[in-house]
């Protein structure tokens, strides 16, 4: 559901009508300690309270895992909910009228959440229906079914709410419309009926199925699967994509395996209800299923918020459909493991086509010690490839190798590449060491843009050199840097289009961690110290820097637009450098944005160390602005470099330029580095 925009007033009535203390002790165990309250974090295991709220400030702050925030940011982080659904909630919990920018818009979030309450109310009805009609003479052949076939316990069966919809064609129709007096319009959209042509008269989309109520992550029916019990075609039978249901963006289970999931740190996806249902049933409670479809990266994104480590365990059929099935899960999340966002891995069960079978002939530690072994998905493939391949058949050894070249193109981290090269090149030698060395060689060869640059050399009959008249050192605009700029890499807007394919990208910078310390002492010194924040402006217009770090530049563009009196609502507002209310705003902002949120909201609170280190601002400012610029030269510098390595068509004007700018970086680094009064050493102490 697009909820329309809140309006500011709304979200400012629900925090001052929220009581921190009130709603984080519904989660918490707190003890008064002072002025604050403290108790143990929701966010991490710990012994020792660490966990600290203040009723004064309205915040709290873990000094152990460093989460903090307000009372809607802790709802955020704990429910997993986005920004708008929690004021939502407490709005309700507080009695706050909801507005939304517009009239007309407020009107309409309300019809629709009425439209949705509405749904809610008849799925949950029709839920407790079909348990009903599980346990009469019409539904024992289900019941049969799920004691025998699957083995399910009463209590596994009334704890997941199974049941069955009953075969005549009307009966769940008739029992809403007549006896509960639903209106059957609201039965259509909650995809339990379907209007016949004559428009007076409706039918059940599940008959004679048994039936598997589908959660959504608060635990409210929002859909059902409905399994056949004959012949009848499909063998399953989801319900249609509702104002409540949407299969792509939804995951069977996913309700009940989210703090399990936290817990173990990785989340299990099977193929069927019944799977899941069987591994809840043994104890293993971090299993979901995708409800039939390619994993996308909606669901992907549900699954990581609660494991921190990104490690998802797909476990399908070890049978050729199986691996098919595996393939075709992974669908478009594909990018993700090979950029090594995601800890992607397989898991094939030995013997027994699925996780429901497995656990009838092993014990739940079996299914948990395969969990521990399951291969990255990455391995899986490249294990698939040669898998069957006799390698002593030139044939056969060529089409496993070109399998694997196809996998080794799609790594973009340089790190994780060169272990899959060595990997490869292991189990294409035969066990024969002495291969090793040439087939990395040979495939390095094969993929596009491995093959390293040999050194420039400048002078002489290679390039003409202007010495009279240098360029003057001019920095390339903070617009020509790429919007997502992870791994730290300096290649201007059109540069970006005229590279070939052939020039290898530059590589991660060694003094990586050092830009992060850098640009963290420029943000906190702004946030919590104002007198420095007018300082800090002129130092990056001055010399044109911008923040590297995808996060740290989306916290600067939240501090610019929030730098004011009130909400920035026009261009010409000016910034007031000495609001005090910068951070309280901030905090507002990125919570709609829960994952940048949580890379940068470190930087609101000070321990007393950095709080002392950073008292010595000037000393700080001047270090860290030095940091940041000649890290900037430095890939400007490599930048040129590439190009005057290239083999790219250009006319010698164009070369003399790069030539010329490379010098001039060249000059200016060696400027700021007589500049800096603080060595690399002193930063680091800083944090």
């Amino acid at each position: 559901m697009d909820i329309p925009r809140l309006h500011p007033d709304t979200i400012e009535e629900v925090k001052a009508k929220v009581d921190i203390v009130d709603v984080i002790g519904g989660h918490v165990v707190l003890k008064k300690r002072g002025k604050d309250y403290l108790g143990n974090c929701p966010f991490h295991q710990e012994k020792s309270p660490s966990f600290s709220v203040s009723p004064t400030k309205q915040m709290y702050y873990c000094f152990g895992c460093q989460a903090g925030g307000n009372a809607i940011t802790f709802m955020m982080e704990l429910g997993k909910q986005s920004f708008t659904e929690v004021v939502l909630d407490l709005a309700r919990r507080y009695q706050v009228p909801v507005q939304t920018l517009e009239p007309e818009q407020r009107q309409e979030l309300q019809r629709r959440l009425s439209q949705r309450e509405q749904l809610y109310e008849i799925l949950a009805i029709t839920a407790n229906f079909y348990q009903h009609a599980l346990n009469q003479p019409q539904g024992a052949t289900a019941l049969t079914y799920l004691k025998e076939e699957r083995a399910f316990s009463d209590e596994t069966i009334q704890s997941f709410q199974l049941g069955y919809a009953p075969a005549g064609w009307e009966t769940l129709a008739n029992y809403l419309i007549e006896q509960k007096n639903l209106p059957p319009q609201a039965i259509v959209a909650a995809g339990l009926a379907i209007a016949r042509k004559d428009g007076n008269s409706y039918y059940d989309r599940f008959r004679d199925r048994l039936m598997i109520p589908i959660r959504d992550l608060r635990g409210r029916v929002i859909g059902f699967g409905g399994r056949t019990l004959s012949d009848e075609q499909p063998k399953y039978l989801n319900s249609p994509e509702t104002e409540l249901f949407d299969k792509g963006n939804t995951l069977y289970g996913l309700d009940r395996a989210k703090d399990a999931i936290s817990k173990t740190d990785r989340a299990v996806i099977v193929e069927g209800y019944f799977d899941v249902i069987a591994l809840h049933a043994a104890g293993i409670d971090s299993a979901v299923a995708a409800l039939g479809t390619a994993l996308s990266l909606a669901q992907v994104k549900q699954l990581v918020k609660f494991t921190e480590s990104k490690q998802i365990i797909l476990n399908f059929d070890a049978d050729k459909a199986g691996n098919i099935a595996a393939e075709r899960a992974i669908g478009e999340v594909t990018d993700l493991a090979y950029q090594g966002q995601l800890q992607l891995r397989i898991l094939n069960l030995p013997t027994g086509k699925d996780a429901d079978e497995f656990l009838k002939s092993h014990t739940p530690q079996d299914y948990l010690n395969l969990l521990d072994r399951a291969p990255l998905w990455l391995d899986w493939q490249i294990d698939k490839a040669i898998e069957h391949q006799d390698l002593t058949q030139a044939e056969q050894y060529q089409a496993a190798t070109q399998k694997i070249i196809k996998l080794l193109q799609n790594i973009t981290d340089g790190t994780t590449r060169t272990h899959y090269l060595k990997k490869s090149a292991s189990l294409l030698s035969a066990d024969d060491a002495r291969m090793v060395p040439l087939l990395i060689e040979n495939l390095q060869t094969a993929i596009k843009g491995l093959k390293p640059l040999p050194e420039p050399k400048f002078g002489g009959n290679n390039l003409p050199v202007n010495r009279s008249n240098p360029p003057k050192y001019s920095p390339p605009p903070a617009t020509d840097y790429p919007d997502l700029i992870e791994d730290i890499e300096y290649t201007p807007a059109a540069a970006r289009q005229e590279q070939p394919a052939a020039v290898a990208p530059v590589s991660i910078h060694p003094n990586q961690r050092l830009i992060e310390q850098a640009e963290s002492l420029l943000l906190r010194i702004y946030l919590h110290y104002p007198l420095h924040r007018l300082t800090i402006i002129d130092a990056l217009d001055s010399i044109d820097l911008t923040f590297t770090l995808a996060h740290h530049r989306f916290l600067w563009q939240q501090i610019i637009e929030r730098s004011s009196s009130g909400y920035k609502d026009s261009q010409s507002e000016e910034i007031d450098y000495l609001d005090d209310r910068l951070i309280a705003k901030l905090q507002d902002s990125i919570a709609e944005h829960p994952v940048r949120s949580s890379q940068v909201k470190h930087l609101f609170n000070l321990d007393e160390h950095t709080a002392e280190e950073i008292q010595r601002s000037p000393l700080v400012l001047r270090a860290a602005i030095a940091c940041l610029e000649k890290f900037a030269c430095e890939q400007k510098r490599k930048y040129y470099l590439n190009k005057l390595q290239s083999k790219e068509p250009e006319d010698l004007a164009k070369k003399v330029e790069y030539y010329q700018l490379f010098i001039t970086t060249q000059q200016r680094l060696q400027e700021i580095e007589k500049q800096r009064n603080v060595t690399i050493n002193d930063l680091i102490s800083f944090m």
